[in-house]
């Protein structure tokens, strides 16, 4: 049931420290960074909530840092502001290509990274990414701030590890290897704005030829995003050759077991996995 405007209440706290009390509440409000989500699920009736808190006005949570061994975005920093941020674009492209296809302009000006994350939706455009980069979500409390892998994250559908007085704060994204090649891909029913088919991202890195560092991750396949480990481990200290890369593709039949739904069905998501895993490497094959 759709709830009335005058039913909702609205917080919009300036400091971090003004924000984690109101979640140390016992009536807690649902964090909104963004909302682009939400104000859907308010309109369709689908979210009973009534208490909201907007952090996009956190000064902490609108920072982006940048060091020589990672990146780090605040929560409240957009999918527009890392689709045009030159240290995204140039070491971690595969983000700001997935920024890039979050709906339209109005959207990526918006939604967040952190927004996104948090809805957990398993078609996230830029979940494939940070899993394949080893991101890293940093929590924070009262009781005080840690640290979560982003492959620990989710523990099933739109089921997120985090204690219910926790806001996530930022996204660490550390240096990738030395000459790593990152990839991203979105299938969906048309090119711009729909939700993905197939969402992929990949990083892989070679040395002498042979593969030193790979992960291949996929969202709208499963509840959550996952990662192919089979398919990395068919490619991990080989020479990448049509070989490999065939038995890489052959592996994914292990990792993934595509869902069905109103967007497509298994077996087509299990071929485009195949042919986007192939898209990615086909270009670094060594020469027979």
């Amino acid at each position: 049931m759709r709830s009335a405007l005058s039913a909702l209440e609205l917080s919009r706290p300036r400091r971090l420290d003004e924000a984690l009390e109101l979640m140390a509440m016992r009536d807690r409000p649902t964090p909104l960074a963004g909302g682009t989500d939400l104000y859907v699920y308010l309109n369709a009736g689908t979210l009973s909530a009534t208490r909201f808190m907007d952090v996009t006005r956190v000064a902490e949570l609108k920072r982006l840092r940048v060091a020589r061994e990672a990146v780090t975005i605040g929560g409240g920093v957009t999918f527009r502001e890392l689709r045009e941020h030159a240290a995204i674009r140039r070491r971690f492209p595969s983000l700001a290509a997935a920024a890039a296809e979050v709906g339209a302009w109005q959207i990526q000006n918006r939604a967040t990274l952190a927004g996104n994350v948090a809805n957990a939706s398993p078609a996230g455009d830029s979940l494939p990414v940070l899993l394949a980069h080893d991101a890293v979500v940093q929590v924070r409390s009262l009781r005080g701030g840690r640290d979560i892998p982003f492959a620990e994250l989710y523990r099933g559908y739109r089921d997120l590890a985090l204690e219910p007085d926790e806001l996530i704060t930022a996204i660490t994204l550390p240096e990738p290897p030395r000459g790593a090649r990152a990839f991203f891909r979105k299938v969906g029913t048309r090119r711009a704005q729909s939700i993905s088919k197939v969402v992929f991202a990949g990083v892989i890195a070679l040395e002498r030829g042979r593969v030193t560092h790979a992960r291949l991750a996929y969202g709208s396949m499963a509840p959550v995003p996952a990662r192919a480990r089979h398919a990395e481990a068919a490619l991990l200290g080989r020479a990448l050759t049509t070989a490999a890369a065939a038995e890489a593709r052959e592996s994914l039949a292990r990792d993934l077991v595509p869902i069905d739904d109103i967007r497509s069905d298994r077996e087509y998501r299990m071929n485009v996995a195949g042919n986007l895993l192939e898209r990615f490497l086909h270009p670094l094959l060594k020469p027979a």
